[in-house]
């Protein structure tokens, strides 16, 4: 089965090489490592970076060194943050998760990474999954490094800030929303339980600060043993991602990607599709005769 995609600005340099029936004959041979991106997740309504859903956002993400040392911008990213994580926290996987879940546990992925912090794969069924950056849903506290779930931090904010309104109007990828900045101010943030004044930093590697190295190895050891690629929803602008494909490329491993608009791995893959993740994932269970499972 193949889609034709509709050519806008966003897709017309984009060259499409294979269909869904490609797709699955590279799935078939097994040993597939499933690399994901942002565009698996815009189904479930959580916006990407770059992608033609991505949202117009009136503040720069939140940078490792700005968090770190500026208190003022880490108490307005955790304002925002405490609005935007119900968002995240209610999303549901999509049919593009499911579809992940049921290629694993048919035997075809060698691994499972994704760039996502939002936990839908393993929500979806997927064991296993390498979390490039992190998972909102953990928090580390910088001062003792103690580790919380998102759920304890969120409770403790709730109970500091009674009356301030959660909900969001306009949710970014990585998590927060916007807020006016008068709301930001009445904000109070909560210190870690553990050590009481440690400042706590949701467990996600934020722009400028690098990915731990071993799950850099980790990710690395997957592609080394991999029969294949396949990059879903991810234009590959940032090296994190890039560096797995370029891997791939220096094997001669075969590379699939689907992604609305450009990537930076168009020029090495074999299986270049355009069309939404939603519909090209489970024509292709179809195809290999899997279909959805529970």
């Amino acid at each position: 089965m193949r889609y034709t995609a509709p050519q806008t600005a966003w897709e017309a340099e984009v060259p499409v090489r294979g269909d869904v029936a490609a797709l699955a004959t590279l799935l078939a041979e097994g040993g597939a490592v499933v690399l994901t991106g942002a565009g698996i997740s815009t189904d479930s309504g959580i916006p990407d970076y770059r992608g033609p859903t991505s949202a117009q956002r009136r503040h720069a993400p939140m940078t490792y060194d700005a968090f770190v040392g500026d208190p003022v911008a880490r108490h307005r990213y955790w304002a925002r943050s405490h609005v935007g994580w119900p968002q995240i926290a209610g999303a549901r996987p999509n049919d593009g998760h499911r579809a992940v879940a049921s290629l694993q546990r048919a035997g075809l992925l060698h691994g499972v990474i994704t760039q996502n912090v939002d936990g839908l794969h393993q929500k979806a069924g997927a064991r296993d999954v390498v979390e490039l950056h992190g998972a909102l849903g953990r928090v580390v506290c910088l001062g003792c490094r103690v580790a919380l779930g998102r759920a304890r931090v969120q409770e403790d904010l709730a109970s500091l800030n009674p009356d301030f309104d959660t909900r969001a109007t306009e949710i970014n990828p990585d998590g927060d929303a916007e807020l006016p900045d008068a709301e930001l101010d009445r904000f109070t943030m909560t210190g870690c339980p553990s050590c009481g004044d440690g400042p706590l930093k949701p467990d996600v590697v934020f722009f400028g600060e690098s990915v731990p190295r071993p799950r850099v190895d980790h990710c690395f050891e997957l592609v080394e043993r991999a029969r294949s690629l396949v990059v879903l929803g991810s234009s590959l602008t940032v090296m994190s991602g890039l560096r797995f494909v370029r891997a791939a490329a220096r094997r001669d491993l075969p590379v699939a990607v689907v992604t609305a608009g450009p990537s930076r791995a168009d020029d090495v893959a074999a299986v270049r599709l355009t069309e939404a993740l939603g519909e090209v994932l489970p024509a292709t269970l179809a195809t290999l005769g899997l279909g959805e499972r529970p």
